[in-house]
C-alpha cells in the first residue's frame, strides 16, 4: 500500500509523465488540445495513449562520478538524477554494485564491482524501470611506463622509480617474487623502492596496489658490477639508449665494473672507459687539416678501464671542495640564468692549481691518451658521434651539435651538459671549456705505445677539446696545444679521472 509521502510523489510523477506525452504530441494548426494521436478528434484512442504511460517515471541519470576506477573493484559511485525513490539495483557491465544507497531521491551512491579493463554501461533499476548513465563506467589497471635505474648490483639495494599511470594507491612491488623496500609514492605517476637482493639476471617486476596488479616481465636485471668503495651506483650497465654501440657495451660490461657512479664526496658523475685499442693522432675536417704536432698517427693501447667525469667539473663542484670559485664567467646572462650559473664550468684554474683538488679528492687528470681514447669512443673522425651521426663526421657544420664554440657560444662558457653525448655518455668533450691533461705536451712516437703518460720532464701540459671561443678547427678530437702551467686563462677548466 502507498504512503502518503508516495501518493504525492507518484500523482506528480504522472502528471509529469502526462504533460510529457501531450507535449510530444502537441497539436498542430489542425489539432485541438488533447487530441494525442492527432486523428481530428478527442476520444478514447487518446485515453489509452494516456493510460498506457500509467504508473512511476522509470529513473533518470544525469552524472556519474567518476566515471572511472580498479579493475579490482570497490570504487564508490555517487550517481546523480531524478525518480530515484524504490530503487532496487545498481549495475556496472551487467553486474550488481554492492552498498546502493538512496541518499535523497535524486541522489545514490553504489560501489563498482570487480571488472575486466575497459568500458561498462551503468544500469539503474527502480519500480518505474531500468535506465543508462549517458557516459560509461571505464575499468583501469595501473600501468608502469618505465623503470629507472633498470639494472642493479645482485646484492640488492638499488632505488628505483617507476613511472607510470593510477599508482597512488600502491602497496606493494617486488623484483623476481622478492619484496622491495622502502616503497615510496611520490605521486599518482611515481613511486621509488629499493631492491631486495637477487639473482644475477633479470627478473619481473610486479607493482600491486587499489587499481590492480601489473607486471613488468624482466623489468629488472641484476648484474654483477662492481661499484668501486668510492662510488655511489647510479646505473651498473650501460644504457643502450646512450651507448649505443654493442660491442662497446660489452667492452664497459666486461670489466665487472659498473658502468655509471657517482663520486660520493664531491657528486661528480662518472662513467666507465674500458680497456682497448686505437690509432691516436691527425683527423682532419673538412675545413680543417692537421697541424704537425697531430702526427704521426699511431697505436696505442691501454691496459686498464678508468672512470670519467661525465661532465666538466663545475664551478659549483669546485667551490664545494676548494672553498672559492675562480672562474671568469661567474655572472648570469642572457643565455644563461642565475640558477644556471653553478653549472656552467669551473675555468682560469691553472694545471697547478687542479692538483690541489685531485689531492683532496683522490681523482686525477686523464693522460692525453686516455681523454682522445675517451672523446672519440670507437670513432675515427674529426668530430665524435652523436645522435644521427654514430659513426662521428668530419662535417664542421655539424659541430654545433656537440659543442660550444665561436660560432654558437656568444662569447661565453655555458652549463654543462647542453650538447649531445658521445658514444660513452660523455658530454662536451670538443667546446665549452679546453681541459687539462695530465701529460706534459710533447711530439708523438711512430712506434705502438703501451698506456702511454707523455714526456716526464721539460714541456707545458697538454690540453684538448677547443673552447667557447675557438672556431671547429680546436675542436677536433685530434687536436691538442701546450700551455704553461701556472697559467689561469679563463678558456680552460678541465675534467676529472679516476682509477677504479
Amino acid at each position: 500500500m502507498l504512503t502518503g509521502t508516495s501518493r504525492v510523489v507518484r500523482s506528480a510523477c504522472l502528471m509529469v509523465c502526462a504533460l510529457a506525452a501531450l507535449a510530444l504530441n502537441a497539436p498542430t494548426h489542425a489539432q485541438c488540445a488533447g487530441d494525442i494521436n492527432g486523428d481530428g478528434q478527442i476520444d478514447g484512442h487518446d485515453l489509452s495513449i494516456l493510460l498506457s504511460n500509467w504508473g512511476l517515471c522509470p529513473p533518470t541519470l544525469t552524472s556519474v562520478t567518476p566515471l572511472h576506477g580498479s579493475t579490482l573493484g570497490g570504487t564508490v559511485l555517487t550517481i546523480d538524477g531524478a525518480w530515484f525513490g524504490g530503487t532496487v539495483e545498481v549495475t556496472v557491465g551487467g553486474v550488481p554494485c554492492t552498498g546502493v544507497e538512496l541518499v535523497t531521491p535524486t541522489q545514490l551512491r553504489a560501489t563498482t564491482p570487480p571488472g575486466a579493463a575497459g568500458q561498462a554501461p551503468i544500469a539503474v533499476t527502480a519500480i518505474g524501470g531500468t535506465s543508462l548513465s549517458p557516459q560509461p563506467f571505464t575499468y583501469v589497471e595501473q600501468q608502469i611506463q618505465s623503470i629507472v635505474p633498470s639494472s642493479g648490483p645482485y646484492g640488492g639495494g638499488t632505488q628505483i622509480t617507476i613511472t607510470g599511470q593510477y599508482l597512488a594507491g600502491t602497496t606493494s612491488v617486488t623484483a623476481g617474487g622478492v619484496p622491495c623496500t622502502n616503497v615510496v609514492v611520490v605521486s599518482g605517476t611515481q613511486i621509488t623502492a629499493v631492491t631486495p637482493a637477487g639473482l644475477i639476471g633479470a627478473v619481473d617486476v610486479v607493482v600491486t596496489g587499489a587499481k590492480g596488479v601489473v607486471t613488468v616481465a624482466r623489468g629488472f636485471t641484476y648484474s654483477n658490477a662492481m661499484v668501486p668503495s668510492w662510488a655511489t651506483l647510479i646505473e651498473p650497465v650501460p644504457d643502450p639508449a646512450v651507448v649505443t654501440d654493442a660491442s662497446l657495451r660489452v667492452a664497459i660490461s666486461s670489466t665487472g665494473l659498473a658502468w655509471r657512479v657517482r663520486d660520493t664526496a664531491t657528486q661528480i658523475e662518472m662513467v666507465l672507459i674500458p680497456p682497448g685499442t686505437f690509432q691516436m693522432g691527425c683527423s682532419a675536417s673538412q675545413q680543417w687539416d692537421c697541424s704537425y704536432s697531430e702526427s704521426p698517427v699511431h697505436t696505442v693501447t691501454l691496459t686498464n678501464a678508468f672512470y670519467m667525469g661525465r661532465y666538466e667539473v663545475t664551478q659549483a663542484q669546485w667551490q664545494a671542495r676548494m672553498g672559492s670559485n675562480p672562474s671568469y664567467f661567474q655572472s648570469a646572462s642572457e643565455e644563461v640564468p642565475a640558477d644556471q650559473v653553478p653549472n656552467r664550468p669551473v675555468e682560469s684554474v691553472s694545471w697547478n692549481i687542479t692538483q690541489g683538488f685531485m689531492t683532496q679528492t683522490g681523482m686525477r687528470l686523464p693522460t692525453e691518451a686516455e681523454w682522445e681514447y675517451a672523446c672519440r669512443a670507437g670513432t675515427t673522425t674529426a668530430f665524435h658521434g652523436f645522435t644521427g651521426y654514430l659513426s662521428g663526421t668530419n662535417d664542421d657544420s655539424l659541430l654545433g651539435n656537440i659543442a660550444w664554440y665561436t660560432s654558437n657560444s656568444n662569447n661565453q662558457t655555458r652549463p654543462v651538459g647542453g650538447k649531445l653525448g658521445n658514444g660513452y655518455g660523455l658530454h662536451d668533450m670538443s667546446g665549452n671549456a679546453l681541459e687539462w691533461v695530465n701529460d706534459r705536451f710533447g711530439p708523438y712516437p711512430a712506434e705502438p705505445q703501451v698506456d702511454p703518460s707523455g714526456p716526464g720532464i721539460g714541456y707545458y701540459p697538454a690540453v684538448r677539446g677547443g673552447d667557447w671561443g675557438n672556431n671547429s678547427y680546436y675542436s677536433r678530437a685530434s687536436w691538442r696545444y701546450n700551455v704553461p702551467a701556472d697559467s689561469t686563462a679563463y678558456r680552460v677548466g678541465f675534467r676529472a679521472a679516476r682509477t677504479p
